[in-house]
């Protein structure tokens, strides 16, 4: 009975141990106080940025200034994302989080986009935001959205379609966290009509039911210049 017990004990310790390699965060934890993103170009590739020397880290590498300035919206979305990830900010290196400033004009949007790497959770300081995002195929792509207002929050998880819209009559503005030192952003629409090289034309007629010409089209419209 005694071995019995002792079997299935060891048989949980396992079960847990394997259970938690695969609850774990996308960034790995720092292995040591901090490690300062450091501006050398080499042959050495590592997951993240390599480390600075400690002994040559000051306050000014974990410090980052500008974000209570309100970007230019004069493109055609109408909106300016302003991300401040461990390529701006070396000292975010190894810490696993990031965030944005999302300015908004009147009638403008962040459009449909994943940030393959972390989940998202914004807070609106001005205006008035459409925000959603669509569920996974196994949960019939359902659409969660919601009007925030000024102190409101919504968070998206990590690799879903969302989006940001300002409904308002005034400018919006946003700030947003990610549970990454570089997120990524993968913009549906650029992503699909926009690629190089191209996805092939049938791929995408059959795939949005289109019209081969209407894809052309839309080539142009998300493609890079072709001057």
């Amino acid at each position: 009975m005694m071995e019995l017990l002792l079997r299935l004990l060891v048989t949980q310790v396992i079960l847990l141990a394997l259970s938690s390699s695969f609850v774990s965060c996308y960034d790995p934890h720092p292995l040591q106080d901090f490690c300062v993103a450091a501006n050398k170009t080499n042959e050495v590739f590592v997951n993240g940025k390599i480390c600075k020397d400690p002994k040559s880290v000051t306050a000014n590498d974990f410090s980052y200034s500008g974000l209570n300035i309100a970007r230019n919206t004069t493109n055609f979305l109408g909106s300016n994302v302003t991300t401040v990830d461990v390529n701006k900010f070396p000292g975010l290196n190894t810490l696993g989080v990031s965030l944005a400033r999302l300015d908004f004009a009147q009638g403008g949007q962040n459009p449909p986009h994943i940030h393959p790497r972390a989940s998202e959770i914004v807070m609106v300081t001005k205006g008035k935001l459409l925000v959603g995002f669509v569920s996974s195929n196994q949960d019939s792509n359902r659409l969660f959205s919601k009007v925030l207002k000024r102190g409101d929050v919504f968070v998206f998880p990590i690799g879903l379609i969302h989006f940001q819209m300002n409904v308002g009559r005034t400018r919006a503005v946003a700030f947003a966290g990610f549970g990454s030192q570089n997120p990524g952003t993968i913009r549906i629409a650029d992503a699909v009509f926009g690629s190089n090289p191209s996805i092939p034309r049938e791929v995408l007629a059959k795939a949005f039911q289109l019209d081969v010409k209407l894809v052309r089209f839309l080539r142009i419209v998300f493609g890079p210049p072709l001057w």
